[in-house]
């Protein structure tokens, strides 16, 4: 009985060291992985969603709360002096989620662009969702009101050949998008102002 209770006592005393250190080991990562996340994958889909802003999204950028949602905004100036907002939804695709940043005209609610962040998707097929932009440019000049669904099921958006359950998720995180941004526009445009 003493020795089951002393494995019990080490176990115990091993487990809540071990957690403790996974703990503190995730605190003093987690920053630098989004700063990685920021400068490798969302910097580049904003540069080519805005070519030609008169600020710098990156720096400008701000969390947005509704309720219990969070959203990081990315702010642009275009070149017209119009402001824009560019923004990351998710969908669910074959290989897992896909990050869909979506760049929206703030006076028109119109999408200037989309490009895929992230995917698990297979290479050459799936993977095509982020490498070949003739899918995501469909989205482009679409009212924020429209239906991203795809084709097949009454909506605007053609899927790509061989990888419907890809187009299936990129079109879901635009409308994940299009919910997001009705829901936290006012508060969008109200940060935006200050």
């Amino acid at each position: 009985m003493r020795e089951m209770l002393s494995m019990i006592v080490v176990l115990t005393v091993l487990t809540a060291v071990s957690g403790g250190l996974l703990a503190a080991v995730e605190k003093t990562t987690k920053p630098q992985i989004e700063e990685q996340v920021l400068k490798f994958q969302k910097a580049p889909a904003i540069k080519e969603i805005f070519p030609d802003i008169t600020n710098n999204p990156i720096q400008e950028r701000f969390d947005v709360t509704v309720d219990d949602t969070t959203l990081q905004v990315f702010p642009g100036v275009l070149a017209d002096g119009k402001k824009a907002v560019a923004f990351e939804a998710k969908g669910t695709g074959f290989g897992g989620p896909v990050g869909l940043m979506v760049g929206v005209n703030l006076d028109t609610d119109e999408i200037i662009a989309v490009r895929v962040t992230t995917h698990s998707e297979t290479p050459g097929i799936g993977s095509r969702a982020k490498e070949d932009l003739s899918f995501v440019t469909q989205f482009a000049g679409k009212s924020m009101s429209a239906n991203f669904g795809l084709k097949k099921s009454g909506g605007e958006i053609d899927a790509m050949s061989g990888a419907t359950v890809t187009s299936g998720g990129v079109s879901q995180a635009a409308v994940t998008a299009q919910e997001l941004y009705k829901k936290l526009k006012p508060e969008i445009v109200k940060q935006i102002a200050n």
